[in-house]
């Protein structure tokens, strides 16, 4: 090879200069480069903070854009529903909603021109707010549940149609062209024909199938995604096993498990499922890989046959109740938060960690990914909303102590296992959620308080273990530890 070809190869075109240059010339529609240009590994790595949304004088626990991607809405601890112009980051107006404890989540219902707000929070309330034309909200209550009510799901481009779950179990079916709840069912750990020694599963997550929206899916207080047909068990509350899933996921080795639990759940625009436990990983299943509706009398042959799940894994899921999300255009991303305080990044086809960066002092919770272009909404036990953007940066996409965090959340979770059942897990951490609030009183009563800045060193490394540090955690994240 002489000097030209090598000159040739090594300033070889980037594969984003010949897309720009292909549209431009009228080779490539503009969407299909948009889409492409949002998908790129490149543009993902470049990730950075563009601005912080200050307002809120809580933990934020829920973010969502609207359906245009121009508002931002987001609900917190100090119970307020806010909206914010997110490229201006200013704060547009802010409104009470009504409920009595932390908000875990909000949705703008579609087609209201942003003016219907549904929460659920702490309290079990699901309530609804009205947006006026002269920025004033009325609430109005519309079901409870018994316990933390943490999810929402809202029927694909339906102005009217949503659905609830909560600790309960409940899940409950909501038209607001009607005044009263619909009860759909109790999700309990009977399967099959197994009904003797069942019990009610306690519920962090709802979310319904885009691409199949009859189809719904819930998980909790035990190791399965259990999926529902909303046409067998909304209208014939009499008919036999209409309590019963059509489907259900749970990795090979967790199957027989009973100290796991899932926090969250996201489905892909491709009916994929992905599920992410507490302290153990994160797990994305096709849409057939399910064990049916018994999945407990699954023999060992059955287990050799089935399809595995793809596996994501370096973050830590312990402290909260953490969302999971996709990213891109089609998907091509997964989303998590952690303990460490770090986001996680991972390409969905591989599960290659292609983005890891500082998204809060503390702990990470929810992540939003912008409607139609490649930016991202996150927060967690600060109080405020970040957003982040392709942005030039001297920063590389994964900081060199990469590995010192993951093994540190990797020694985390292998510290905190414990032969433990879901149920008296939940005991103990309403317990600690008890101690943390009377702490706090105590604390800042004190004439010296330690400063966030101190607090925060190993929790952005993944290494607090001592007992101080976990009461200034629990102090500094309020009741965002144990919701």
């Amino acid at each position: 090879m002489d000097n030209f070809d090598n000159v040739r190869v090594n300033n070889r075109v980037p594969r984003g200069f010949t897309d720009i240059y292909r549209r431009e010339v009228g080779m490539s529609h503009p969407c299909a480069f948009a889409r492409r240009f949002s998908a790129s590994e490149a543009l993902v790595q470049n990730l950075n903070l563009y601005g912080k949304l200050d307002g809120h004088e809580g933990c934020v626990n829920a973010v969502e854009f609207n359906s245009t991607g121009d508002l931002l809405v987001s609900g917190s601890d100090d119970r307020q529903v806010m909206f914010w112009n997110w490229p201006s980051k200013a704060k547009l107006f802010a409104y009470p909603s009504g409920h009595s404890d932390n908000i875990f989540q909000t949705k703008i219902m579609p087609f209201t021109d942003d003016t219907r707000i549904v929460t659920s929070a702490g309290d079990g309330q699901i309530r609804l707010g009205v947006i006026s034309e002269d920025g004033l909200a009325d609430t109005t209550l519309l079901g409870k549940h018994r316990g933390n009510a943490y999810k929402l799901a809202v029927e694909p481009g339906s102005p009217h149609i949503l659905y609830s779950c909560g600790e309960d179990g409940l899940i409950q079916h909501f038209d607001l062209r009607s005044s009263s709840a619909t009860k759909l069912l109790t999700c309990t750990s009977s399967m099959g024909n197994n009904k003797h020694s069942s019990r009610k599963i306690g519920l962090n997550s709802i979310v319904i199938d885009s691409r199949n929206p009859y189809y719904f899916a819930v998980a909790g207080y035990d190791q399965f995604a259990r999926v529902y047909d909303i046409r067998k068990c909304q209208w014939d509350h009499a008919a036999r096993n209409s309590d019963q899933p059509v489907n259900t996921f749970c990795p090979n080795h967790l199957i027989g498990s009973d100290t796991v639990h899932i926090t969250a759940l996201a489905y892909s625009s491709f009916s994929e499922l992905l599920v992410s436990y507490n302290d153990e990983l994160i797990y994305l299943f096709e849409k057939n890989a399910g064990w049916g509706s018994s999945p407990c009398s699954a023999s060992s042959e059955d287990l050799k046959n089935t399809q595995q799940a793809q596996v994501y894994s370096g973050h830590r899921n312990a402290q909260t109740v953490k969302g999971v999300n996709f990213f891109g255009p089609n998907d091509e991303y997964v989303l998590s938060g952690s303990d460490c305080g770090h986001i996680f990044i991972w390409k969905k086809k591989d599960a290659k960690l292609v983005r890891l960066m500082v998204g809060d002092q503390h702990v990470v919770n929810q992540l939003e990914p912008h409607p139609h272009l490649p930016l991202l909404a996150t927060c967690g036990i600060e109080n405020n909303v970040k957003i982040w953007a392709p942005l030039a940066s001297d920063l590389p996409s994964i900081p060199a102590n990469a590995k010192e965090i993951m093994e540190a959340n990797r020694k985390g979770r292998e510290r905190s296992r414990a032969t433990l059942p879901p149920a008296v897990i939940m005991h103990v951490l309403r317990l600690q959620r008890r101690q943390t609030l009377a702490y706090i009183e105590r604390r800042y009563d004190r004439a010296s308080i330690v400063s966030d800045d101190e607090d925060s060193e190993g929790y952005i490394l993944g290494l607090s273990d001592d007992i101080s540090s976990e009461e200034d955690s629990a102090a500094n994240s309020r009741d965002c530890n144990i919701s």
